[in-house]
């Protein structure tokens, strides 16, 4: 994985060049991701926000709440091959066209020995599917689950301490209930400002 090749920009989104994943982490170069975040409506409980677990097994932020789907973006690929996150780590299969844009949005997250510099391709999309239509992928996800939108906003904007989260970890061959109440030290520590702009994109589209 780290030695997949990437395309480098700077700081105004010019391209400067390829390198490898690694090297790029490293020196905390920009480069290209792709990110789709799923929602759903229920008809008694309104609009519901989809969140992968990360697999323990990951190397960075294992076992946190995260995008739906989402990862890097290849030297040789368009913003459409992302696609195949959809596929491989949640096992739906989902047309570009059916996904909603938010554009591109540049954010750091920088910790020790790791600078990541993502110019994230953000798309929504809006699913009817039940949760035991999903197959993840377990080297990298080791479960999914919903949350209100509405609880799920009022968690980044600081007015709830904690949300409820819904949906099933994978352990093995089988899969277990998750019904749990998370704060903000449960998810990736994405930008603040990201959070803010993905709630705002889904008010905008959705609501």
């Amino acid at each position: 994985m780290n030695d997949e090749l990437l395309t480098t920009f700077d700081e105004h989104g010019k391209i400067t060049g390829s390198a490898p994943r690694s090297v790029v982490h490293r020196l905390g170069l920009w480069h290209e991701t792709f990110h789709c975040w799923l929602v759903s409506r229920e008809p008694d409980a309104g609009l519901s926000i989809w969140l992968q677990l990360r697999s323990t097994q990951k190397r960075d932020y294992a076992g946190l709440l995260d995008i739906t789907a989402a990862g890097h973006l290849l030297s040789h690929e368009t913003t459409e091959d992302g696609l195949r996150e959809l596929e491989e780590e949640l096992g739906i299969t989902v047309p570009f066209a059916a996904l909603h844009p938010l554009g591109i949005i540049p954010y750091t997250m920088d910790t020790e020995g790791f600078l990541d510099r993502e110019r994230a391709n953000v798309f929504l999309h809006e699913t009817a599917l039940p949760l035991k239509a999903f197959n993840l992928q377990p080297e990298e996800v080791a479960g999914l689950v919903t949350a209100s939108f509405a609880d799920f906003r009022g968690l980044w904007e600081g007015k709830l301490p904690a949300i409820r989260i819904r949906g099933f970890r994978v352990e093995g061959d089988r899969r277990s209930a998750i019904d749990e109440e998370v704060g903000t030290g449960s998810f990736v520590p994405h930008e603040q400002t990201y959070y803010r702009k993905i709630i705002a994109g889904i008010a905008d589209a959705f609501t």
